[in-house]
């Protein structure tokens, strides 16, 4: 996965006092992880007083106050316990976004950005909620797959072993991010009005989303040829699949993130780093390409496999120039040492170009006009999405016990007006 030599785990800068140093930690990636957005203060108790019975109100305050307490304490860090905090507020939440409720635009609902000063985005839909809180499930997801693929004593060895284990929990766990973001874009989106989804954010439209969810897709299948590189009873042809289909992946995933607004630092160095992957994904499919060509008997199919090899070293050396570049873009970041199938081709590519092309190089001079770079084969995405559902409804919803509200809409408003005119 990685490409080139990895950065310092830490670096050091001395202050102005004498041997006064700071720790400066530079994190790792594997999988690059969207910036993560947090629950800002919301006052639920306000908004929906006089709507829902005291200890609805009390209930869905106190969940969305959890969520929020873990998140900040942790930066995001305490996956399985803000995925469980998160999943107990859902059936709640669902509630508010329920036409028989019409409560879908009463709640003022506040969320932050993590990386770009904490900005806060406000926007009175329930539907912006529930969207916010499945995309956050998606981003933990994404971070959990990171974290297993980097070695917990974050010591920077040259040889990096990840177990089969490891990675096969990672595909499970993109793959259900995937599934999440699909959620967001086909089953969320489709229900929010033009105005409230003009006023979204960038990491919430449905071009953003659904880069991201074909990067996880790339990034899984990436390893699942990691893993038919490591089974000696992987055919070529499953091989060369693989590393088209993944190659497919990141195309698609780099078109549409081109398509939104990346202004920032962070949606550049997206941009950077699915280009990487795009320039090392497609060198794997013409290296694998290169190799079922060349087991043809005829002397044009040895000229077009060696031109496949030696795009294949070209598209290696790019890929290495696009890491850096990654790596150097701000917020800065380290690269893992080359694992995976990346170790693998970085050993063969180099190689089997040289010597095919000292082979065939008779070939090559008497047959110039055959030397054209095949296209690559165009194979249907095999790795889908998880499909996601969300929960039903918590029961207090439907609970009959409910007294009549002792002020109605209209009174409500009209004391929210006056608490408002009161507070300036």
């Amino acid at each position: 996965m990685g490409c080139t030599s990895s950065m310092p785990n830490k670096m050091y800068i001395v202050g102005k006092k004498k041997n006064k140093k700071r720790k400066l930690n530079i994190p790792e990636v594997v999988v690059f992880v969207p910036a993560l957005s947090l629950p800002g203060e919301t006052n639920l108790q306000r908004a929906l007083r006089g709507l829902l019975p005291r200890h609805l109100v009390d209930r869905l305050s106190g969940l969305r106050s959890q969520i929020m307490i873990l998140a900040e304490d942790t930066g995001g860090l305490a996956f399985n316990e803000l995925q469980r905090a998160l999943e107990e507020y859902l059936p709640v939440l669902i509630g508010l976004v329920n036409k028989e409720f019409s409560l879908d635009q009463i709640v003022d609902f506040k969320w932050k950005n993590l990386q770009d000063g904490r900005q806060e985005i406000c926007i009175a839909s329930s539907w912006f909620e529930l969207i916010s809180v499945v995309n956050m499930m998606a981003i933990l997801s994404m971070s959990e797959a990171n974290s297993l693929l980097i070695p917990k004593d974050g010591l920077d060895v040259a040889e990096r072993t990840v177990s089969e284990d490891c990675k096969k929990d990672a595909i499970d766990l993109l793959i259900k991010a995937s599934g999440y973001l699909d959620f967001c874009v086909q089953c969320i989106l489709v229900q929010m009005p033009p105005d409230i989804k003009a006023k979204l954010p960038t990491n919430l439209q449905e071009e953003f989303l659904g880069a991201v969810s074909f990067q996880v897709l790339g990034q899984g299948t990436e390893m699942q040829l990691g893993l038919a590189v490591e089974n000696q009873k992987a055919t070529l042809s499953v091989k060369r699949r693989l590393a088209c289909e993944q190659l497919k992946y990141f195309a698609q995933a780099h078109y549409f993130l081109s398509k939104c607004d990346m202004n920032n630092a962070q949606g550049k160095k997206q941009l950077l780093f699915l280009k990487w992957k795009y320039l090392e994904a497609k060198a794997a499919a013409y290296y694998y390409h290169g190799l079922i060509l060349d087991k043809g008997k005829e002397p044009s199919c040895h000229i077009t496999a060696v031109c496949c090899f030696l795009a294949a070293d070209e598209l290696l050396t790019d890929s290495k120039k696009a890491n850096l570049s990654f790596c150097v873009a701000s917020p800065v970041t380290r690269s893992p040492p080359v694992w995976g199938v990346m170790k693998h081709l970085y050993q063969k590519i180099p190689d089997v170009a040289s010597k095919k092309s000292q082979t065939y190089g008779y070939l090559l001079a008497q047959e110039k006009a055959l030397q054209v770079l095949p296209d690559l084969p165009d194979f249907s995405l095999s790795l889908r999405a998880d499909d996601y559902i969300l929960p039903e409804m918590d029961p207090a919803w439907n609970d009959e016990k409910w007294e009549a509200q002792v002020q109605t809409l209209k009174e409500h408003l009209n004391d929210s007006v006056d608490e408002q005119e009161n507070d300036q």
